[in-house]
């Protein structure tokens, strides 16, 4: 029997519990919404479980897949006949392929927790203030996940309402992408408005204002609404609440996660309680026993050596991202491109405390460098890009050419955000994704020539065959 995963939970949710603190993410039920939501706690439950969505393996648990392997940055890990992941790498996704399926179904698997939550709140007798703040959180969540799905395939079905009957379902179709931009961007003005600025410890990880403002500014800038997007970094630069940690390597020690750098994490916590993150394990290279990290590796998503070269001599990011070779346990060197920046040492495999920076400050700071930039500014614009050169003790730009900045704030993000999922969304986003993978195709033997239709995914084949009336596929696919 398919499944139709705009009907994602079929009148279930699988709900995570707020224990001591917001950061204690055990599962404890799969209820029916029906009866469920009573009271207060019950409904941070169910916001809980919305948060939790994140770290399924269709949002941030796999970004890596669409984000980095079809960009310059990363390639995939070949095993056998297994080529899921190279289908991106080379650019001839099926439709079929189980990365496609497995975004679509965890973005609205989230989806539906998120307008679970903003829907069932209204019947709930509370605290008026923190029923505001539930349901601006829930606009953050809901949000964020449809700007990953309208990257990633373009016009998508937008569902706005808890879903009670499955035949509900069949009667979405894909919404114009200028549709879901605009309610991406309802969502997150209703949420910086409700959102507080910070948070007790308690509740340290959930959204704030400033993530609000953030992602609006990365919406604003993914339009190309660069003024629009330049007054709202700017409100995030002014409120003061963000600074760029001194030592760039601090930003991957899973200690120091929520730091005063980091506006956004996907939270993870390990301790063999089903809540840790599997990037450790997932990144260090295969077969290298525990030499790497304990428990081993699986070898996916290796750094390129077009990227290895792309750092300056003396750019301290490149040892602390990347390492082109390790150690085995017979003292051997062995050559190997893998990623080091998730390395929180596991409590079984898959089970470390390594968090996903979704926003963090040095990425606002290039954003409005590169606001500034588009609308002439590109002098007001150096002094942005300088801080994060700064950090890491490299010589400042100095560059006012608009062109030749472009290509300098390209090439920071580049760097200072590698392997955290941005590269191949900013490469579309600024229209260089053909130039830069065209040259990346032919340099791989590809002859196939790429167009716009490689900018987008295709919608999975299972979602086309339940309902073709209404859901048709991505030109090229």
């Amino acid at each position: 029997m398919k499944t139709n995963y705009i009907l994602v939970g079929l009148l279930t949710l699988t709900l995570t519990a707020c224990k001591e603190q917001f950061l204690d993410l055990s599962p404890v039920s799969s209820v029916g919404t029906s009866n469920f939501f009573k009271t207060q706690s019950d409904i941070l439950t169910a916001l809980n479980g919305a948060y939790g969505a994140l770290q399924f393996a269709g949002q941030y648990g796999q970004l890596y897949v669409v984000a980095e392997i079809p960009s310059d940055d990363t390639s995939p890990v070949l095993s056998g006949s297994v080529t899921d992941q190279d289908e991106f790498d080379k650019f001839y996704v099926r439709t079929t392929n189980p990365y496609i399926l497995a975004r679509w179904s965890d973005g609205y698997r989230g989806i539906y927790r998120c307008n679970t939550v903003i829907e069932r709140i209204a019947g709930i007798t509370m605290d008026e203030t923190i029923k505001k703040r539930i349901v601006g959180e829930a606009k953050f969540l809901r949000a964020l996940m449809y700007f990953n799905l309208v990257r990633v395939f373009g016009d998508v079905p937008l569902v706005l309402t808890e879903i009670t009957d499955p035949l509900q379902g069949y009667d979405y179709g894909r919404a114009p992408v200028a549709d879901v931009y605009a309610q991406i961007i309802k969502d997150l003005s209703d949420a910086e408005a409700a959102l507080p600025i910070s948070y007790a410890v308690s509740d340290v990880g959930r959204a704030t204002s400033g993530a609000a403002k953030s992602l609006l500014g990365k919406v604003y800038l993914t339009q190309k609404r660069y003024a629009d997007a330049a007054a709202k970094l700017k409100e995030v630069i002014d409120l003061g609440t963000y600074a760029l940690l001194p030592n760039y390597a601090d930003l991957f020690v899973a200690a120091n996660k929520n730091s005063k750098e980091s506006i956004f994490e996907v939270q993870y916590k390990k301790g063999n309680i089903g809540e840790g993150s599997g990037y450790a394990n997932t990144y260090a290279p295969e077969n290298s026993g525990n030499a790497v990290i304990a428990f081993g590796g699986g070898g996916n998503n290796h750094p390129t050596p077009d990227l290895a070269t792309s750092y300056e001599a003396n750019d301290p990011r490149k040892n602390v991202s990347l390492a082109t070779s390790y150690i085995n346990s017979s003292g051997a060197k062995i050559d190997y491109y893998y990623i080091k920046k998730y390395a929180d040492p596991p409590v079984v495999n898959g089970d470390s405390g390594d968090d996903w920076y979704v926003l963090r400050y040095a990425d606002v700071l290039l954003m409005y460098a590169e606001a500034l930039n588009e609308t002439g500014k590109s002098a007001d614009a150096l002094p942005y890009l300088n801080q994060v050169r700064k950090r890491v003790g490299l010589v400042d730009k100095t560059t006012t050419v608009q062109a030749d900045l472009r290509l300098a704030i390209e090439q920071e993000r580049r760097v200072e955000l590698a392997f955290e999922g941005h590269r191949w969304f900013d490469l579309v986003r600024t229209g260089r994704a053909l130039p830069v993978l065209q040259a990346k195709a032919t340099a791989i033997g590809i002859k196939t020539v790429l167009t716009e239709n490689n900018l987008i995914f295709p919608i999975p084949q299972s979602q086309i065959d339940i309902n073709a009336t209404k859901i048709k596929q991505n030109p090229g696919y």
